[in-house]
């Protein structure tokens, strides 16, 4: 057997949500690591005291007991790993894995037992359910009954908001109340924000980002509670993940952290970070409200009675004692400035990105921490807006994806190391090259994507400019030719002329894309205004003259009623007198047709008389300018008079066709109107 046995998706219940991990056996100890989180519980191999196996929701669990009163619960296991697990725990961990049946009757009538941490019921001394008492927010008393209030989960689709538990009363001791005992077993282990006692110390009006404002801080032994003018806070420790500890870049001031998992709520909005700014000038003495035995006791050293030095230095080391967590502080990374950090944007807030040990974290607006861990990729890109910045884009394994944009170019060196140190994956190594030099010019695997217009805009410009080129090599003389007709001989310049045009030969087969020739536009026909859109039907043709007979046979008639009187009217007229009306229609289309068509030939007729007087008085012109062609013999003249002459008797017959050409078209339009009217 090997010395270690690790499971992949194992699961953990905190307060109502399931939260995957990896959990390790090692023989020095448990190790279990939350994939949403990156928490890790810790259990010291000589602590442990109890294993029971148990079916559960999820397949198979495991639940581990210590010494010193912690519990903790697994889920996920399958059938076969059983015998593996009891077997590890019996040569490493001196305990046996022992199977408990949990008991499944709908009862609701059993034994509440407190168990360290736990409230068990059991049923016939099968245990039922198990409730956490770190989950219970509030326990209220009633006459024989005691309710329970949980803190909730945002992530939960279903919440658990309260149980109560009937409490019969005692015949036997009648000196405590059983409903009073059951409460304040609740109360000793529940994680209840309430000040039951005083303050352990108290900062006055601390800046705070996020939520905004000056806030009271008032540290109890097993919560933190913000006072503000317009909200309050209250912070159990159990819900502290982590504590950053950041100075700003410009060295004066500092940023403390509290990361929070379940988040602080105000109405709709989560706060998943506390973030408090501190001055590194600003001092304070600070005397805590315990004796110097308490101290000694509850602290172990971490703290004394009377402390004194930077305010963030007080207020980090009071939260770390009291939390029990490491601060997390900026790791060996130093930008261009000597900071350790970097100017960015994130969204549409300004702020600073600092690299740490194990991840990344942005402040301020909004905060976001990001461990390498959960990070699949990084990308360098160029900048949207100018060429002095790039961007920095990081995507995890989830899918989601933070942009840091317009970080200073000089920038660019220390986070590629940094990055590569840490080995995460860089998608575009081939930004490096292109960063030394001009950013213009750097290679960039998303080019097209980022910057397609900025590549159209330098690929017309390019052809532009060899279209210029052209332009200047059919030139009878360029700067090239000239210099080089001005120093040689003319044999010379003939070889340097035929020199340059194999040069400008060659840019030419560089060009890629040719520019196409757009397409004249067609001009749209003008529509004649004179006549109607489309002629008016028969039944329209027919209320025009009846509208005035309507009205004097009913006098006294509304608009709405002579139209409701015409549609009965009209359906009574008979079939032949409709057919008239549809003839008058027909003929009033036809004659409409038959003078919107001679306008348009005669417009065309007149265009064309028009290019023929051009074209006379260009060859007259002509005949004034003495060139070769000029002189015309009387002879010819005459000719072309007679043949000028044919042509009118030509244009004339052409005429007549049309004509005829257009009234037979009339005769079949207004045929196909018969047969099928508008």
């Amino acid at each position: 057997m090997g010395d270690t046995l690790e499971f992949n998706e194992i699961y953990q219940e905190v307060k109502g949500s399931w939260n995957d991990g990896r959990l390790r056996f090692s023989k020095q100890n448990v190790v279990y690591k939350s994939s949403k989180t990156g928490k890790v519980d810790s259990i010291p191999a000589g602590e442990l005291n109890l294993a029971q196996w148990r079916r559960v929701c999820l397949g198979h669990g495991i639940k581990l007991g210590t010494s010193t009163g912690h519990i903790y619960k697994y889920d996920g296991f399958r059938d076969t790993d059983f015998e593996k697990i009891s077997d590890f725990f019996k040569a490493n961990y001196k305990v046996e894995l022992t199977e408990k049946d949990m008991c499944v009757k709908g009862w609701n009538w059993g034994t509440a037992k407190f168990s360290g941490p736990l409230l068990m019921f059991d049923v016939n001394d099968n245990t039922a359910f198990e409730v956490p008492l770190s989950n219970v927010s509030q326990c209220a008393t009633g006459k024989n009954e005691v309710t329970l209030e949980f803190h909730q989960n945002d992530d939960t689709e279903v919440s658990l908001m309260e149980v109560r538990f009937y409490v019969p009363p005692s015949q036997s001791d009648e000196r405590q109340d059983p409903v009073e005992a059951f409460a304040q077993n609740v109360l000793s282990k529940a994680d209840v924000i309430q000040a039951t006692g005083d303050a352990v110390c108290i900062f006055k009006e601390l800046q705070c980002l996020t939520p905004r404002g000056r806030y009271d801080i008032r540290i109890y032994p097993t919560f933190l509670h913000l006072h503000g003018k317009t909200f309050d806070y209250k912070i159990p420790y159990t819900t502290v993940l982590r504590l950053f500890l950041l100075p700003h870049k410009d060295q004066r001031q500092m940023f403390f952290v509290i990361s929070l998992d379940p988040p602080i709520k105000q109405g709709q909005t989560r706060y998943h970070f506390l973030i408090l700014l501190f001055s590194k000038e600003e001092n304070i003495s600070l005397t805590l409200n315990m004796s110097e035995d308490d101290v000694e006791r509850r602290f172990e050293g971490k703290l004394s009675k009377n402390m004194s030095g930077s305010l963030y230095e007080m207020v980090s080391r009071v939260m770390k004692a009291l939390v029990n967590r490491k601060i997390t502080v900026p790791g060996n990374f130093q930008g261009h400035s000597g900071a350790q950090c970097i100017t960015c944007s994130y969204k549409a807030s300004s702020g600073l990105l600092y690299p740490l040990e194990r991840g990344f974290i942005y402040v301020h607006k909004p905060p976001v921490h990001l461990r390498f861990e959960e990070i699949s990729c990084v990308n360098f890109a160029r900048g949207t807006t100018t060429t002095r910045s790039f961007d920095f884009e990081i995507e995890t394994k989830q899918g989601n994806q933070y942009t840091f944009s317009s970080i200073e170019r000089e920038e660019y060196g220390k986070l590629f190391d940094f990055v590569n140190a840490k080995k995460l994956n860089i998608k575009n190594r081939g930004f490096k090259e292109g960063m030394k030099g001009n950013i213009d010019e750097y290679s960039d695997s998303d080019d097209d994507q980022h910057d397609a217009y900025l590549e159209r805009m330098k690929a017309e410009g390019k052809i532009r400019e060899e279209g210029n080129d052209s332009d200047e090599s059919d030139g009878e003389s360029g700067e090239y030719d000239s210099n080089a007709s001005a120093s040689d001989s003319s044999d010379e310049g003939d070889e340097s002329e035929d020199e340059s045009a194999k040069k400008k030969k060659a840019k030419k087969a560089k060009v890629v894309k040719e520019k196409k020739e757009r397409k004249p536009r067609k001009e749209k026909k003008q529509k004649d205004t004179s006549g109607p859109k489309r002629p008016m039907s028969a039944y329209m043709l027919w209320l025009n003259s009846s509208r005035e007979r309507i009205k004097s046979e009913n006098p006294g008639i509304s608009i709405t009623e002579i139209s409701k009187k015409a549609g009965e009217m009209w359906r009574q007229l008979g079939k032949d007198e409709k057919e008239v009306r549809k003839e008058n229609r027909d003929q009033s289309a036809e004659s409409f047709i038959f003078t919107f068509r001679l306008k348009t030939e005669s417009k065309k007729s007149g265009k064309k008389d028009e290019k023929k007087r051009k074209s006379a008085g260009g060859d007259k012109d002509r005949e004034r300018s003495g060139g070769n062609d000029s002189f015309k013999s009387r002879e010819f003249i005459e000719t072309s008079e007679e043949s000028s002459s044919d042509s009118d008797h030509k244009s004339k017959s052409k005429r007549k066709k049309v004509k005829t050409d257009e009234i037979n078209s009339i005769i079949m339009l207004s045929d196909r109107l018969q047969h099928n009217p508008l």
